[in-house]
C-alpha cells in the first residue's frame, strides 16, 4: 500500500520573524566589518584645490622677437660728411663700406651702403643739403644707419693763425657753431626718415688739421699742440650736440692717438691729413664697437 503522505512541516509566523531578524543582523554586521576593513586598507587621498599662478613675462633672449628683430632685415648704411668720409687721398675702400660689411658679418645681416661724403664740405653746407628736397636728402632718409663726420672744414681759416693769436676765446665761437649745426643735422635726418628710427653715429676727429710726422715737420710743435687743443674743443662741442639730439658720439681721438701721445702716422695718408686704408679700417671697427646691440 502506498505510504500515507505527511503534510509538510510549517513554522509559526513568530518563529519565522525571529529567524529573519537574526539573518538581517548578521548581514548588517558583515557589511559593517567589510566597510571598516576597506576604509582601513584604502589609501587616504588628499584633494588640493587648484591655485592660479602668475605667469612671468618671457625673458629677453637672443631668440626673442625683439632681440632678433634686426635679423632678416636689409640694413642700408649712408655716410655723410667731408673728405674723411669720401676717402680722399686713400685710393681704398672707405670706412662707410668697411663698416657695412663688418656689420653684416658680425650681426648676420644683409647690408648695403652709400657714400655721400663731399670733400671740402662744411657743417653749414651739409645742413643745407639735409634740409633741401632732392636726391641727397632722399638717400639719407632711406638709411637705417647714418654715419656723420663733419666740422673740420669749418676751421680752415684758422690754419694760417699763429697759436698765440687764437686762444680759446678766438676759436670758441666757431666750435660752438659746429656743435649747433651738428645738432640740426641730426634733427633733419630724423625728420626726413620714415619707418623705424635711424641709428645715427656721429664721429669727431683725431686732428682737425695735419697730424703725425707730416704735421710736425710742416707746422712745428707749437702749432701741433694748439691744433690738439682746438680738436679737443671741437670734439666736445660735436659730441655734446650729437647726444643732445639723440645720436651716438663715436670718438676717433683715442683710437688714433690714445691719450694724445700716440703718433698716428701709420694710420694717415701721405698728406698727413686723411686716413689711409688702415685708418679707414680703424674708423670702421670703432663705429662697429659703438653700434647699439639692437638697432633702432
Amino acid at each position: 500500500m502506498p505510504t500515507p503522505e505527511r503534510p509538510p512541516r510549517t513554522f509559526s509566523s513568530r518563529f519565522r520573524l525571529k529567524v529573519a531578524g537574526v539573518l538581517v543582523a548578521l548581514i548588517a554586521i558583515s557589511v559593517a566589518v567589510a566597510l571598516t576593513g576597506f576604509a582601513q586598507a584604502a589609501p587616504v587621498r588628499t584633494v588640493r584645490h587648484a591655485t592660479t599662478k602668475a605667469v612671468p613675462a618671457p625673458r629677453l633672449t637672443s631668440t626673442s622677437p625683439r632681440a632678433s628683430a634686426d635679423k632678416g632685415r636689409s640694413i642700408t648704411v649712408a655716410g655723410v660728411g667731408d673728405s674723411v668720409t669720401s676717402g680722399q687721398n686713400c685710393g681704398c675702400s672707405t670706412f662707410v663700406t668697411m663698416y657695412a660689411n663688418a656689420l653684416a658679418s658680425a650681426r648676420g645681416l644683409t647690408t648695403s651702403s652709400v657714400n655721400l661724403g663731399v670733400s671740402g664740405m662744411t657743417s653749414a653746407q651739409l645742413l643745407a643739403k639735409m634740409t633741401t628736397p632732392g636726391s641727397f636728402r632722399d638717400q639719407v632718409a632711406k638709411a637705417d644707419i647714418l654715419l656723420v663726420t663733419i666740422g673740420a672744414n669749418d676751421l680752415v681759416s684758422l690754419e694760417g693763425k699763429q697759436p698765440a693769436d687764437c686762444p680759446a676765446s678766438c676759436y670758441g665761437p666757431m666750435v660752438d657753431s659746429i656743435g649747433r649745426n651738428t645738432q640740426l643735422i641730426v634733427a633733419a635726418a630724423r625728420a626726413a626718415h620714415q619707418g623705424p628710427p635711424q641709428t645715427i653715429l656721429v664721429t669727431d676727429y683725431w686732428n682737425v688739421f695735419q697730424d703725425g710726422d707730416v704735421g710736425s715737420a710742416e707746422n712745428g710743435g707749437d702749432f701741433q699742440n694748439w691744433s690738439d687743443q682746438l680738436t679737443r674743443a671741437e670734439s666736445n662741442s660735436v659730441c655734446s650736440a650729437a647726444r643732445a639730439a639723440g645720436a651716438t658720439c663715436v670718438s676717433l681721438y683715442s683710437p688714433f692717438k690714445g691719450n694724445g701721445s700716440k703718433n698716428p702716422t701709420a694710420l694717415l695718408a701721405a698728406d698727413g691729413d686723411h686716413p689711409n686704408a688702415a685708418g679707414h679700417q680703424l674708423i670702421a671697427s670703432t663705429l662697429l664697437t659703438n653700434t647699439p646691440s639692437t638697432l633702432l
